[in-house]
């Protein structure tokens, strides 16, 4: 029995592969720092030894090959001793290629929001139409409540969330470099990761890599009118092409029926199916809409897609109700870059009314919101929740200078505990608690449940 050793394994794409690589026979183990669920929880079901930290000593475990995640740096003493002492070594994205991807045809999902969700409603399509694919998601849908499965012996098909941070740190390339797609969404196109990359040009020639790998008889599947995707596309493409959500109504798009969450989807004006479910906000049905034409590609009908939507149940961290206490809602997010903030107040708006309050609760914790990059995007982000709380104790820049245009309503806190008292001391019946952070955020949830319980009993 092969033997790997995952450097970085509670991340959500690592533990994925770890997943993938113990259904594969393969010995696995790892280690990593801050380990928090769901990763933690679906790495302790499967019965991984996860060592905390990073020590020297993890050497003389001896496994036939370390697989490295890009949250190892030099400097830390397991990389530096895996370096001296000349032992094997490869990225997350390569092994997952070699071992994992190969001949498979992997369907892509790609863009700077919207990834997890999109990646989770293809997969749920391609399982309901009957072709058992493998998949490696970023996160976990309910429909599966894993993040990583091997396709079925009788499936060629693998759904992949195709991130575009870059693979390790001997290979500053994008991962999704390694993954050699046959069917590619690219959801949305944005500037994120500023530890990264440098500007939108820097990501933009990522894309354009990755868009000259994918064959002739693939599919690139694509958001219209967004002008940083037409200018990767304008730098040269070889696959067929069909776009989403565009407004002169070529290709696929929605038309919202009576108001409410349920759309009619289109292709080239015909209407080929009806969505109904009650996931909320126009970013939904867009990543619907992606996902329904990369279906299409492989064979699914459309109205298929439809009904598989119809039960989609989302995924974990994406609106998910975390409880209800005095009829006030707590929520958890992992919306961290201003857009994906806007799109979910917005959503969350859609859904309650005017008459109920927002209470948004944010922490900055993405390496590019710890940089400062996005700070003068936050304010109109925020701007629809009726109340701010901003938690500040990751950050070293002036996050009040930037929420300026709406300090009448925000509270910045650098302490975590005083910072829960002020929310406690806030919130009435019938609110809506919004938390977002893309990490654990101190274990916020139940910590805030059992103060609300504690207040109104």
């Amino acid at each position: 029995m092969k033997h790997i050793h995952i450097i970085g394994i509670a991340g959500t794409f690592m533990g994925g592969i770890a997943r993938l690589a113990l259904a594969s026979g393969y010995k696995v183990t790892g280690c990593d720092s801050k380990i928090y669920p769901p990763m933690s929880t679906q790495l302790e079901e499967l019965g991984i030894e996860i060592i905390e930290g990073f020590d020297a000593e993890q050497i003389n475990i001896i496994p036939d090959v370390f697989v490295i995640g890009n949250v190892a740096k030099r400097g830390m003493p397991i990389v530096e001793a895996i370096l001296n002492q000349n032992k094997a070594y490869t990225s997350g994205p390569q092994w997952l290629y070699e071992h994992i991807l190969f001949p498979c045809h992997v369907l892509a999902v790609s863009g700077t929001h919207g990834k997890t969700t999109t990646a989770s409603m293809l997969t749920w399509i391609l399982e309901f139409a009957g072709y058992n694919p493998g998949w490696l998601i970023g996160g976990v849908p309910e429909n599966f409540n894993v993040s990583a499965k091997l396709p079925q012996r009788s499936s060629k098909y693998f759904v992949l969330e195709a991130d575009e941070y870059d693979t390790a740190f001997f290979d500053k390339r994008s991962k999704f470099i390694h993954y050699h797609p046959n069917t590619l969404i690219i959801n949305n196109l944005e500037y994120d990761h500023a530890d990264i990359f440098e500007n939108i040009q820097a990501i933009q020639k990522q894309f354009h890599h990755l868009i000259r790998m994918i064959p002739s008889q693939g599919q690139i599947v694509y958001k219209a009118d967004e002008p940083y995707i037409k200018e990767v596309l304008d730098m040269g493409v070889w696959t067929p092409l069909i776009s989403f959500a565009t407004q002169n109504k070529e290709g696929f798009y929605a038309q919202e029926i009576d108001n409410s969450s349920n759309f009619e989807v289109y292709l080239n004006k015909e209407c080929l199916g009806v969505v109904n479910w009650s996931l909320l906000g126009k970013h939904n049905q867009n990543n619907a809409l992606a996902a329904i034409a990369a279906a299409q590609h492989i064979g699914i009908d459309v109205k298929t897609s439809c009904d598989a939507l119809g039960q989609f149940k989302n995924v974990k961290r994406r609106m998910e109700i975390r409880g209800v206490v005095n009829n006030i809602t707590l929520y958890d997010d992992f919306a961290h870059h201003p857009t994906a903030i806007k799109t979910t107040i917005e959503g969350l708006r859609h859904k309650i009314g005017s008459k109920q309050r927002i209470i948004a609760v944010l922490e900055p914790r993405s390496n590019t919101m710890k940089l400062g990059a996005m700070k003068a995007l936050l304010p109109e982000a925020l701007n629809e929740a009726d109340q701010i709380f901003c938690y500040a104790g990751n950050i070293n820049w002036p996050i009040e200078q930037s929420l300026q245009p709406i300090q009448e309503k925000t509270i910045i806190e650098k302490d975590f505990n005083t910072m829960l008292e002020k929310i406690i001391q806030f919130v009435r019946p019938t609110d809506h608690i919004l938390i977002m952070s893309n990490g654990g955020f101190n274990n916020i949830h139940p910590i805030l449940l059992e103060k609300l319980r504690l207040c109104h009993d």
